[in-house]
């Protein structure tokens, strides 16, 4: 049980596997200001780096579930850095069946709603943890703009336009499910740009290091595309952003 390995080579030099900067992230956390002491469950954490800065900057503990031990190792590695690893701690599994052991004061899956199915499942699965009151930290795309054809849709590695909602779409999901929208923090473009250029240089170092790698024709083949394709699609028409649910 683990990621396929381009995922990892992709993201080598990443602490935020999604379009959010570190910047976007410490907002998030200032505009819901979770208490100290409030205990956290990330499912799909990635490389851990809500958990691990959100434990530094406002005392918050928990616990991170990810498929990828490479991703769960780094997390560790980022919890030691930070001086955290007493209060955060980093679990290899499937985050689709995970639900914390007691009651948590924020769920969060952000980018990752695949692990529910969708957004409904993700919000299901996520209140099997939360504490009443708590709050639930949602990561999602959605359209920026309406893409025109399925050339663009394909082109934003997507398989048919339903696949994704508006904005306002997608914040009238979240109500239709019993949730207030009570904060969000959006990507922009140049979220985007730091998120997905940044993989062309990995990519580029790992086929320099690897050139006789099986997996090495497939990376070379998606740089040569990769760039026009973000450029002409997923910068134009994705948005993406974290948002802030409460059960009504």
């Amino acid at each position: 049980m683990d990621l396929p390995r381009s995922f990892t080579i992709r993201e080598s030099s990443h602490r935020i596997c999604n379009p959010f900067t570190s910047d976007k992230l410490a907002l998030l956390g200032q505009a819901i200001g979770p208490a100290p002491g409030t205990r956290m469950l990330d499912l799909a954490s990635g490389k851990g780096e809500m958990l691990c800065t959100w434990a530094r900057d406002h005392g918050v503990s928990g616990t991170g579930v990810d498929i990828s031990t490479v991703f769960i190792d780094a997390a560790r590695e980022r919890a030691a850095e930070l001086g955290v690893a007493d209060r955060v701690d980093f679990v290899h599994a499937d985050a689709s069946g995970h639900v914390a052991d007691d009651p948590v004061g924020i769920a969060a899956c952000i980018g990752a709603t695949w692990i529910g199915s969708g957004v409904a499942g993700t919000v299901e699965l996520l209140r099997r943890s939360l504490a009443p009151g708590g709050m639930l930290l949602i990561g999602e795309p959605y359209w920026r703009r309406e893409p025109e054809d399925q050339t663009v849709v394909e082109g934003c590695h997507m398989a048919r336009k339903d696949d994704l909602l508006t904005l306002p779409e997608l914040l009238q999901q979240f109500g239709d499910l019993g949730c207030d929208v009570v904060e969000m923090v959006l990507a922009d473009q140049d979220s985007w740009d730091r998120y997905v250029a940044a993989q062309w240089l990995n990519i580029r170092r790992w086929l320099d290091a690897n050139p006789h790698d099986p997996l090495a024709d497939e990376m070379r083949a998606e740089l040569t595309t990769a760039p026009v394709q973000h450029v002409r699609y997923q910068r134009e028409y994705l948005g993406w952003g974290v948002f802030v649910l409460m059960d009504r």
